[in-house]
């Protein structure tokens, strides 16, 4: 059974075998977490994720669409790879947000599974700049991420890390969801 952690700060300095970052389609680097990953990890991992939106030129949902992950390796990071995941930008919730939230982290899992890691860590998805709100984000995350466990039998440690106090209190909030 895997076991579920949550830190606060930099998922950049972590050693586990995967680290997910809230990308965008285009898996250029961004803001945010994306920023920061592709800071760390150096131009190695950008030109890996400039082959894989190469594959997809002309993709209406650009490189990797939301909800959908794709997975490189670390560059410079610490970490064994780095799956990329694209969350939903926040229109309401009438537009399928939670469903393609939950996919992110349900994704991301099965791409660790095929990969045969054993550790992965999460960031917020979409609570930054895509305006998702975070107490529900926190709760889709760790609800989803339970549920999936069983489909990635090999993951023994799931790692929510927060980068700032306001998220970690959130899922520090939501301490009775993490039991099996």
């Amino acid at each position: 059974m895997a076991v579920l952690e949550l830190l606060q700060g930099d998922i950049t300095r972590l050693t586990v075998d995967a680290i997910v970052n809230a990308a965008n389609s285009s898996l250029r680097g961004g803001s945010g977490v994306d920023g920061a990953i592709h800071r760390a990890a150096g131009p190695e991992l950008l030109a890996e994720c400039q082959r894989i939106a190469a594959r997809r030129k002309g993709h209406p949902a650009g490189a990797c669409p939301t909800g959908e992950a794709v997975i490189t390796g670390p560059g410079r990071l610490l970490c064994k790879k780095v799956i990329h995941t694209v969350g939903p930008i926040w229109y309401g919730g009438a537009e399928g947000e939670p469903g393609l939230l939950a996919a992110c982290y349900r994704n991301s899992l099965l791409l660790a599974k095929e990969a045969g890691l054993e550790s992965i860590a999460f960031p917020n998805i979409s609570t930054g700049v895509y305006g998702y709100p975070k107490a529900a984000a926190a709760e889709i995350a760790i609800q989803t991420v339970k549920a999936s466990l069983s489909k990635a039998p090999g993951i023994k440690r799931v790692i929510f890390v927060c980068y700032d106090e306001e998220n970690y209190g959130i899922y520090k909030s939501f301490a009775g969801l993490w039991s099996f």
